[in-house]
């Protein structure tokens, strides 16, 4: 796969959801970005820049505990880390208002 295959996130992202197929994988992910946006909310509010070192071990750890042991592929990051992170963050709001379903027929 070349590294210019995506465009766009646009073009990227239905390639995103087929590498995200796995129930566990997709409440891993939205439990490791909730996290991320807690923890970035909680920095600003308690003015500790600490809360921030949190922020990729929890976004990266709960994703990858889910492609390695779920999802059983690697993960999109690798190459496209920044369609990825968008992709992560769009994944994680039609979760959470219904678009995407956890489980997936």
């Amino acid at each position: 796969m070349s590294a210019n295959k995506y465009q766009s996130l646009q073009e990227f992202y239905p390639f995103y959801l087929s590498e995200h197929q796995n129930t566990t994988s997709r409440v891993l992910h939205f439990i490791g970005t909730a996290l991320v946006v807690l923890s970035v909310i909680g920095g600003i509010l308690f003015h500790d820049w600490r809360f921030l070192l949190a922020v990729p071990f929890l976004g990266y750890g709960f994703a990858w505990i889910g492609h390695f042991f779920f999802e059983k592929n690697k993960p999109a990051t690798f190459q496209y880390p920044a369609y990825s992170l968008a992709s992560d963050f769009i994944l994680f709001w039609e979760l959470l208002n219904g678009k995407q379903p956890f489980k997936v027929k």
